[in-house]
């Protein structure tokens, strides 16, 4: 995709997923739909990849329009230019999202696949223009990777519900701020999330209340 894009997380725990395509590259797709979260994995095509994850609903026929009604987001990802192209329009006719994996660009489709690596609540996603240049800036940055990110980005989401119960808007804002900072991940190394909790307390005010059967350690 050479035009502008803009980069998005999607939430597909609850949508059909469907993919047009059988082989090796469409059980690459189901299997990064189910470890994001997809519940409904849909996947057509004549013949299927012995490797097809156990989860996901086998249609063994040729590719109809009618495969995409209630779909949330479709794959064209057959060997098939023709058959690529019918998919990527009747998906787009239907305004579901459909992403397009054999790199044609005379209908191309409304997003691509980042590279991308996961850490615990951290995902590092890359797009340079080429698969394999993004396959290769996101393996440097996984080499680099700090794990005490991650540490901070598990306090981040436990803590998110006490911020938000107890400060303003405003409040609330420049303490993200402080968390997303080498001083929160110091404390945090120190003194645990407690550690971080009184460290909000004394910086915003308030008094909030510790949980002391949630760790202490900075890698909870």
């Amino acid at each position: 995709m050479s035009q502008p894009s803009y980069p998005v997380l999607l939430d597909v725990s609850d949508r059909l997923c469907v993919i047009v395509g059988g082989g090796a590259v469409a059980v690459r797709k189901a299997q990064g739909l189910i470890d994001a979260g997809a519940q409904r994995v849909r996947m057509i095509a004549p013949v299927f990849a012995a490797d097809v994850p156990q989860t996901v609903q086998k249609l063994r026929e040729p590719y109809r329009s009618e495969h995409l009604m209630e779909a949330g987001i479709v794959f064209a990802a057959t060997d098939s230019t023709e058959v690529n192209d019918g998919v990527v329009r009747d998906a787009q006719a239907l305004r579901i999202l459909v992403c397009r994996v054999d790199g044609e660009d005379r209908l191309s489709g409304d997003f691509v696949n980042a590279a991308y690596f996961k850490n615990g609540a951290v995902t590092v996603a890359v797009s340079a223009g080429a698969p394999a240049l993004s396959v290769m800036i996101r393996d440097q940055l996984a080499a680099r990777y700090d794990p005490t990110w991650t540490d901070l980005a598990n306090v981040m989401t436990q803590l998110r519900p006490e911020i938000k119960q107890r400060w303003n808007e405003t409040a609330r804002r420049n303490i993200f701020r402080d968390l997303a900072t080498a001083e929160a991940l110091d404390v945090l190394a120190s003194g645990g999330i407690e550690g971080v909790r009184q460290w909000i307390s004394r910086r915003h005010g308030g008094r909030p209340e510790g949980r002391h059967g949630d760790g202490t350690g900075a890698g909870t």
